[in-house]
């Protein structure tokens, strides 16, 4: 006992020695627990980085492959150019021929989203479909070749067939064959053709950009400047449908503005050619009447009622013509926004100048007050500070002018509105009230000449006839006359009215492709993969569930380090002690054979080992403890191999220890040591326990100077024999005879029987497979030793791979301290 004794006093001195040249062990039964730690910011950047090497591999193997997959992807694309042309989009203004005066015209559009409903037509599906028709892009195999492409897309199929896209069932032949009448297409053409030329509309509006130009060096950043873009694989392609649709847009808009014009022209033609052949229908009707025999004789009352009904028959014509012109007036009106918006806007000329006449006037009274007002202001501020009273009153003043002034523009504003709304209504019911009284006329005139026909239906019919057909073909030439000259003055109109949209800047075909970005395109995917990586390699540590350690012993586990057993390898095992078989211990590779202690006494196994046995020595207070229990929570985490080479290293103090293979269900320390195992702690458990009877099952291996009870033959019912009161019996006898007893267990968190056995013995030290123990359960086996009571004097980090970044620190500094420390003593 008093060789026990000195025998801690100087592994005690050995280890203070150790910790003085490594800072990071102190001496409280944990001799890896780091007494100067970093901070916790830098340690948790230490985890990661270790997260991130041991996973290294991983980073670098997706990073490759997205990077290469990335390159032949971009390697593969097509380039794509695109051409730009710009679109210059002035307010409307009137036709310089409608002026009454000699004031320039107005603005007739201040309507704030003027701008932006010309950026809508822009991109409107009748332009694009115009823009097709007219350039024959619908012909263009290139065009076809985009078509085909997007409909056999593979990654649109894959979208449909996972139900993110929807299927497409129209077909090429598809056709609409009747219309119901809420539909606002004019035709069954037109809508088969909108339904022909939809796929061509769509890949347009995919590549196409149309944005308004804004000025970055001026204050104010608006400009009416709109931007067409549009992309495709061929440049002069891409430059052509550019040019095409800002060309297209201009004459679109020209058209809309002398629509009115056209279809007055249109109206007067027409007119013009059906009076034109009833006057040669009339003039040879006439010349057949004159040559008949006795039809020019007739007497004076025939002469009366002939003037009469020809008289009625010029008005009749006339009513007849005024009615026409009414009529095409109200309808063309009536369907037409555009010539309505005309008309408002001639009306509007007097008002908007009367108005703005007000508002200057306004204006001009309101800046002149303020700048008497500021002027005062500044006078003022030359005494008195900002917030003085007549300083106050005089902002008060400014901000009073001010909101009089914008109020009185609001008003304006809403009067214009307000008179052009009520003007639209006046202009509708003038000319259908117009329309009604020359219809009114008509009817009423048309009546007197039936009645004046019928009484004159007994007179000289053929005199009447080319009396009718002379007063017929007087009033049409003067019709047919003002027709031309109305068709004449609504040609010059027609020549007269410019187009207030321009194209300023036609696109030219581009010379460098706009994407793909192929070197930015790979260092983005490398950049992504390295971050992909990293997160996958610290998520797949997250979900780590093991024991890696000291750190991770101590923070979740909750028990001090007592060692830390390196991994040896195979080149190694020939410097063991020739002790037993020394079979592995499967670990694959790295296990070595289960007794690890070198000759070499300043090896890092032997170290590994004296440290340990310095923590058992001194963890309990006064004395060494008697009997030690060595267990783990799974099997294969070297609870035997710890075992035994703990058992050695007592024994190399000069103790008398004893091993107790109470494994019974897998015994394996009589193989270890080659010692019999016919007889062991199952025969002395099933019969009565007395001294000499134990002392005859115990074997001696002269080569480990060890005692050793092997398990004996495999009982039936272990845990009944490890709990029964022969075993507490027993572990006093060998108390009294041995200085150390350790004894091996089964695993604590599959059997009982370890858990029955710690409570009889004064430790327990716990085995965890470094990199391979599950936190939750080493936890588990934990909470089931404290329950009986069992003192836990901490854990084993076994089979460690010291190479590790995460180990690397805590052995190293261990092993060098240790064997800077033999170096001195030689």
């Amino acid at each position: 006992m008093r060789k026990t004794n000195e025998l801690i006093v100087r592994e005690a001195q050995e280890n203070t020695e150790v910790e003085f040249r490594s800072q990071p062990f102190v001496s409280s039964g944990n001799y890896y627990s780091a007494a100067t730690r970093d901070s916790a910011g830098s340690l948790k950047l230490r985890e990661y980085w270790n997260a991130i090497r041991k996973r290294l591999w991983l980073i670098v193997s997706i990073a490759i492959l997205v990077t290469t997959l990335t390159a032949i992807y971009v390697a593969r694309k097509p380039n794509i150019y695109e051409a730009k042309a710009r679109i210059q989009v002035d307010l409307e203004q009137n036709n310089p021929q409608l002026q009454v005066t000699d004031r320039p015209a107005l603005l007739s559009n201040p309507d704030p989203a003027y701008f932006n409903t010309q950026l809508q037509l822009l991109t409107s599906d009748s332009l694009l479909r115009r823009v097709i028709k007219e350039m024959n892009l619908d012909t263009n195999k290139e065009f076809q070749e985009e078509k085909n492409q997007q409909r056999a897309s593979a990654w649109r199929a894959f979208l449909r067939s996972i139900g993110l896209v929807r299927e497409e069932r129209r077909k090429e032949d598809t056709k609409i064959d009747e219309i119901t009448p809420g539909m606002n297409l004019a035709s069954v053409e037109e809508m088969n053709e909108a339904i022909r030329l939809a796929p061509y509309v769509e890949i347009i509006k995919k590549k196409l950009q149309v944005e308004p130009v804004r000025e970055s060096r001026a204050t104010f950043k608006d400009t009416r400047l709109i931007e067409v873009r549009f992309q495709h694989t061929n440049p002069e392609l891409a430059a052509l449908v550019v040019n095409g649709i800002a060309e297209i847009f201009a004459k679109q808009n020209q058209e809309k503005r002398t629509g009115t014009s056209k279809r007055t022209n249109d109206f007067l033609s027409e007119r013009i050619a059906s009076l034109q052949a009833e006057i040669k229908r009339d003039e040879m009707r006439l010349a057949e009447l004159k040559n008949s025999a006795g039809i020019l004789k007739k007497d004076e009352g025939q002469t009366i009622v002939i003037d009469r009904l020809a008289g009625l028959n010029r008005q009749l014509l006339e009513a007849e013509n005024a009615r026409k012109i009414a009529e095409a007036e109200y309808n063309a009106v009536k369907d037409s926004p555009d010539r309505l918006k005309a008309l408002v806007e001639e009306k509007l000329q007097r008002y908007i100048t009367e108005r703005e006449n007000d508002m200057r006037a306004l204006n001009n009274e309101a800046t002149k007050r303020i700048a008497e007002l500021e002027a005062e202001k500044a006078r003022l501020l030359v005494e008195y500070q900002e917030s003085a009273l007549e300083v106050q009153e005089i902002n008060r003043k400014i901000d009073a002018l001010k909101r009089t002034v914008e109020v009185a523009q609001e008003k304006n504003r809403k009067d214009l509105e307000e008179y052009r709304s009520r003007t639209a209504k006046e202009i509708l019911t003038n000319l259908q009230t117009k329309y009604e009284q020359a219809k009114a006329q008509e009817d009423k005139i048309r009546k007197a000449f039936d009645e004046q026909y019928r009484r004159a239906e007994g007179e000289n019919r053929a005199a009447i006839d080319i009396r009718l057909l002379e007063q017929n073909l007087e009033t049409n030439r003067g019709f047919l006359k003002n027709l031309i000259e109305q068709q004449s003055s609504n040609d010059v109109i027609a020549r007269g009215t410019e187009n207030n949209i321009s194209v300023v800047d036609p696109a030219i075909p581009p010379d460098t492709p706009v994407s793909p970005r192929r070197l930015l395109t790979v260092m983005m995917a490398f950049f992504l993969s390295i971050v992909f990586g990293v997160g996958l390699s610290l998520f797949l540590e997250y979900l780590d569930d093991s024991v890696k350690t000291v750190e991770d012993v101590e923070t979740y586990l909750g028990l001090p380090a007592l060692a830390v057993i390196p991994t040896i390898g195979v080149s190694q095992r020939r410097k063991l002690l020739p002790v037993g078989t020394g079979e592995e211990n499967g670990s694959q590779g790295k296990a070595g054979s289960e007794i690890l202690i070198y000759n070499s006494s300043n090896s890092s196994l032997s170290e590994a080992y004296r440290q340990l046995r310095t923590s058992i020595l001194l963890s309990v207070a006064g004395h060494a403890p008697r009997s030690l229990l060595v267990t783990s929570s799974l099997p294969s985490e070297g609870k035997t191999t710890t075992a035994v080479n703990t058992a050695i290293s007592l024994a190399q103090t000069g103790a008398k220890v004893l091993i107790v293979d109470a494994d019974m269900r897998r015994p394996r320390v009589h193989s270890i040591f080659n010692v019999q195992n016919r007889e062991g702690l199952s025969n002395l458990l099933s019969s009565e326990i007395k001294a000499d009877k134990v002392l005859d099952k115990v074997q001696f291996d002269s080569a480990a100077k060890l005692y050793i009870l092997p398990s004996g033959p495999v009982p039936p019912n272990p845990a009944e024999l490890i709990g029964s009161k022969s075993m507490l019996n027993l572990m006093e006898i060998l108390h009294n005879e041995f200085t150390h007893v350790v004894i091996d267990s089964p695993p604590i968190a599959s059997f009982t029987d370890g858990v029955l056995i710690a409570s009889m013995v004064d430790g327990v030290i716990m085995v965890v497979h470094s990199g391979k123990s599950s936190r939750h359960v080493v936890r588990r086996s934990k909470q089931l030793l404290q329950d009986v009571g069992a003192k836990i004097f901490g854990v084993i980090l076994n089979k460690v791979d010291v190479n590790s970044q995460e180990n690397y620190y805590y052995y190293q500094s261990y092993y060098y301290s240790s064997y800077y420390k033999k170096e001195e003593e030689k």
